[in-house]
């Protein structure tokens, strides 16, 4: 499910920002390539002991993402529930508790990058 109204898209940062201010909120940077990053935060759901990711896309703006100067913009983000072995289901309805997490988690973030 793709969030709306999270004030993040478009929003620019450098590698180097970005990647702070994410890791301090307990975001990881896993994938990436020259072009594009994604960051996901693990949130698990202990009533139902089932996992979901909140996924932030980004893509770069200037430069290549080795440098830590690179700008990087945010694209969509995503909230989905994990699968077995490893993927994301985005059409699984989000219980309540972990969407208020995640709503908490993605106003800290544009606090930060703002």
């Amino acid at each position: 499910m793709i969030i709306e109204a999270t004030g993040l898209k478009g929003v620019k940062s450098d590698l180097a920002h970005l990647d702070d201010v994410t890791a301090e909120l307990g975001f990881v940077r896993w994938q990436w390539e020259y072009y594009r990053a994604t960051y996901d935060l693990k949130i698990e759901d202990k009533s139902t002991k089932a996992d979901y990711f909140l996924r932030i896309n980004t893509r770069v703006e200037t430069g290549k993402l080795e440098s830590p100067y690179a700008v990087l913009y945010v694209e969509d983000v995503y909230i989905g529930k994990s699968t077995f072995p490893h993927g994301l289901d985005y059409e699984t309805p989000i219980p309540d508790n972990v969407m208020r997490f995640a709503q908490q988690k993605l106003s800290q973030l544009q606090t930060s990058l703002s």
